[in-house]
């Protein structure tokens, strides 16, 4: 028995299988990606700068919008070069170890993304139901601990199913139907029962999702009322304004997150989990820092004047 075991355990390296279906596809798709990531790192590292040169940015809002822009280099950094990988080489594969690392900082990248954008929700509550208190409520002290709170829960989870899924025994060939090591597709070729670890993915799931899903949306019901409540409409614009973006980042991320795991495990279905996974692990981490830029004037004052500058010392 211990013998069939260490057998089964042999897999050292896995295949991934990528858009290997649609070979027409490889060549677009690979512009595609690698454009979106150039813009992804120079959309997120120009919202840190930004921030760091202006000190009109150096609020609790824009503290945690530069932690949510660090997590979304690193978490498409996770996935996006070893896509681009495969879809430019032959040999399409990955190690066991480095499947299960892509695994832990992937996993952790986005459960800490989840309750950073539950922070950044509760910093708007309290900056719309109560402005006079806002400083005085989002302390220095408090923001450093709900950023380093989110940064744990989502390591700790990260930790406890990388762990589930290393215990796990991986049958030959050792095939993921997949561009990368997402939950799914590892347990996909594992030969051992995975129950015990389908059910930890399954309670951190809906614990993750569902704490940051209600403290997103109680801070909104609030919020709304507050918006109703106010009697002029200068102050109701303000107010709209300063939680339009944020509303937007969080509709199409957890949008995209429930449309993946909703979908039923079936071999029609993984076109579309793979397409989804591109979305929130590629496009997603692009279009936040256009969605917060775009709207918000001092940012598009630094930029200009950053680009400004730049311009007048080349010219001298």
């Amino acid at each position: 028995m211990v013998h069939a075991k260490i057998n089964q355990s042999s897999v050292t390296t896995f295949v991934l299988v990528g858009f290997t279906d649609y070979p027409h596809l490889q060549a677009p798709l690979f512009l595609m990606v690698m454009a979106i990531y150039a813009v992804t790192l120079v959309g997120n590292i120009g919202i840190i700068v930004v921030r760091r040169i202006n000190p009109k940015l150096h609020t609790p809002m824009y503290f945690f919008l530069s932690h949510l822009s660090f997590l979304d280099i690193c978490y498409s950094s996770v996935f996006t070069p070893k896509l681009l990988e495969i879809l430019v080489v032959e040999e399409r594969t990955i190690s066991l170890k480095g499947c299960m690392v892509q695994f832990f900082f992937g996993c952790a990248c986005v459960i800490t993304e989840m309750f950073m954008l539950a922070v950044m929700a509760y910093d708007r509550f309290v900056a719309v139901c109560s402005p006079l208190l806002y400083t005085v409520a989002m302390s220095r002290q408090l923001c450093a601990l709900l950023v380093a709170g989110s940064y744990m829960w989502g390591g700790l989870c990260a930790v406890i199913l990388t762990y589930t899924l290393t215990s796990l025994y991986y049958c030959e060939p050792g095939i993921i139907d997949h561009f990368g090591c997402e939950y799914s597709a590892i347990v996909s070729v594992s030969c051992s029962d995975s129950s015990f670890s389908q059910m930890a993915c399954l309670v951190i799931s809906i614990l993750s999702e569902g704490s940051s899903l209600l403290i997103t949306m109680a801070s909104y019901v609030f919020i709304v009322f507050t918006i109703i409540k106010m009697p002029s409409k200068g102050g109701l614009q303000k107010a709209f304004s300063t939680c339009t973006s944020h509303l937007t980042a969080i509709s199409i991320f957890h949008g995209i997150i429930l449309l993946l795991y909703c979908v039923p495990n079936a071999n029609s279905s993984r076109l579309l989990v793979k397409v989804a996974t591109v979305l929130y692990t590629v496009l997603v981490p692009m279009l936040n820092p256009l969605i917060y830029s775009l709207r918000n004037k001092d940012v598009k004052e630094t930029v200009k004047r950053l680009i400004s500058s730049k311009l007048h010392s080349h010219s001298i």
